[in-house]
């Protein structure tokens, strides 16, 4: 039987909190502030989630209307927030979330599609952001990136996501040049990559545990290790669709280092069907070694890579029907 992580977070509002698996395990959002109650669909205002995310105080952001928001600009998101869609359908479009120099942000339960510009993500983190947890999202057809995580973010975790309809949907380190980006540690499990074409991820410089996810019918390749990255994919399900290539190492040069190499892939327990093809060397011949996530946290909730665990996974994903704790009333904040 499938054992789902965290599986206890909605018999209240607050459980979220803390609640995460992997390197964004410390994120509390606003566990320690009031109740935001968003009224409204308007980009800004009164009672709309800008006004609740630009507060400089701890927040649990919930949601009394359901519908879409059309974001005329990236929405900024302060410090100590949760954004917590449960119980209602809220879809973000337009633009998309700013997660800039914050810490201890907790988003749930949200559908992201429809973001159009020049350098428009769905959720854009960057720079020095930290503890931040992202689940249960479903995210397509942005013109840039779906999640992007960059300039020295770390401690991040990214659960049952629901990932479709796009081209470069996850990357994590921009540029060689920033070799800041070496603190950079994200976790990923549980989520599906349907169709998406590249980036899934692809990391420069940081260590990044998958785990539990399922990818299937990529573009060019599901994920790719360049500049000194460290990707451990355990028991992960990748099918193939035309193109075959699993993992791809890409040789960059840091900017303080002389020589250019790839990145590592460990894969351990991962399934690999329709013809993917599993190389987990880099494509410079370095060993492969790469960091274990025991080093960094005690236990996560895995799975052996299977049929039963492709079938429940293409479930939990994504945004969910699920109602809003039924504890949220007290210690709250009208949205005005």
């Amino acid at each position: 039987m499938t054992t789902l992580p965290y599986g206890d977070v909605d018999l209240s509002v607050r459980a979220l909190a803390g609640k995460a698996e992997g390197f964004g395990r410390f994120a509390i959002g606003g566990l320690n502030g009031p109740v935001f109650h968003v009224t409204t669909l308007t980009d800004d205002g009164p009672g709309s989630l800008r006004d609740a995310c630009r507060r400089k105080e701890p927040l649990w952001i919930v949601f009394d209307v359901s519908g879409t928001i059309q974001l005329s600009s990236y929405l900024s998101v302060s410090s100590y927030k949760t954004i917590d869609g449960r119980g209602q359908r809220i879809k973000l479009t337009g633009k998309g979330l700013r997660l800039k120099e914050c810490e201890h942000i907790i988003i749930c339960n949200l559908e992201f599609e429809g973001g159009r510009g020049h350098d428009v993500d769905g959720i854009q983190i960057k720079p020095n952001s930290k503890h931040i947890w992202i689940d249960r999202c479903s995210l397509r057809d942005y013109d840039d990136g779906l999640i992007d995580i960059t300039r020295q973010s770390t401690d991040i975790t990214i659960s049952r996501c629901y990932f479709a309809q796009h081209d470069k949907t996850m990357l994590i380190g921009a540029d060689p040049s920033h070799v800041g980006d070496r603190c950079i540690r994200v976790t990923i499990h549980h989520c599906f990559f349907d169709g998406t074409r590249q980036r899934q991820p692809r990391v420069r410089f940081g260590k990044v545990h998958l785990y539990n996810n399922y990818t299937r019918n990529w573009g060019i390749y599901a994920v790719c290790a360049s500049v000194e990255a460290e990707v451990y994919s355990q028991c992960n399900i990748y099918e193939a669709g035309q193109k075959k290539k699993t993992f791809e190492y890409y040789v960059e040069k840091a900017a303080d280092k002389e020589a250019a190499r790839a990145g590592i892939i460990r894969s351990e327990g991962d399934l690999f069907l329709n013809g993917a093809q599993m190389s987990s060397l880099a494509a410079t011949g370095e060993e492969c070694t790469t960091f274990h996530p025991s080093e960094y946290y005690p236990a996560w909730t895995l799975e052996p890579a299977s049929d039963s665990l492709k079938a429940i996974v293409q479930l939990c994903v994504g945004w969910q029907s699920i109602p809003r704790p039924a504890d949220i009333i007290g210690n709250s904040t009208a949205g005005k």
